[in-house]
């Protein structure tokens, strides 16, 4: 049996192109999620009206990664200390957000902040740790966006370092990948 998580963490082709590598991931959606505004587009939500955050939403295997194994890889690959930001990614749409879907993910996010803030952040996570309501899946041309453009200047400077921590920090948690 599968669980969900619906995590934010900047831009959604970076957080996709990180857990689409990991190991007990089924499948990784970009969307929006967090706002008011059904059905949003990415222009909408650009714009910074709808409350909505880009965000991922994972399908994981916890026989094969936990929960707390899939945030201690979102906490490694973005920047948890910046309001509203993430580099040069700017506005609402790029916050760090934790939307949770049961009581017991609540309780691990809230757990994983206190022991990052303790020992490395020094109190500075500013992670929105918020109820899940509702997932809008982004536009087709946003699915598995690096892994179609590896050569695009975004995906060169920002995604690949993501995928390159991921590849150091976590290597037993990485796939093995096709040639």
């Amino acid at each position: 049996m599968t669980e969900l998580a619906t995590l934010g963490g900047g831009c959604f082709w970076c957080t996709e192109a990180v857990f689409s590598r990991v190991k007990g991931v089924v499948k990784v959606e970009p969307g929006y999620a967090g706002g008011w505004v059904p059905n949003p587009t990415y222009e909408q939500v650009c714009s910074d009206t709808t409350g909505h955050a880009e965000v991922v939403q994972i399908e994981f295997d916890p026989n094969v990664i936990t929960y707390r194994e899939l945030l201690e890889i979102f906490f490694e690959i973005h920047d948890p200390t910046t309001k509203d930001r993430q580099g040069n990614d700017v506005g609402s749409q790029y916050r760090s957000i934790i939307l949770y879907h049961n009581e017991q993910q609540r309780r691990i996010a809230l757990e994983v902040i206190d022991e990052l803030n303790r020992t490395r952040f020094n109190g500075r996570i500013v992670t929105e740790v918020v109820p899940y309501t509702a997932f809008y899946r982004a536009e087709d041309y946003h699915f598995r966006f690096y892994d179609r453009n590896k050569d695009y200047p975004y995906c060169r400077y920002v995604i690949s370092p993501k995928v390159k921590k991921l590849m150091e920090h976590f290597p037993s948690m990485v796939k093995m990948r096709e040639s």
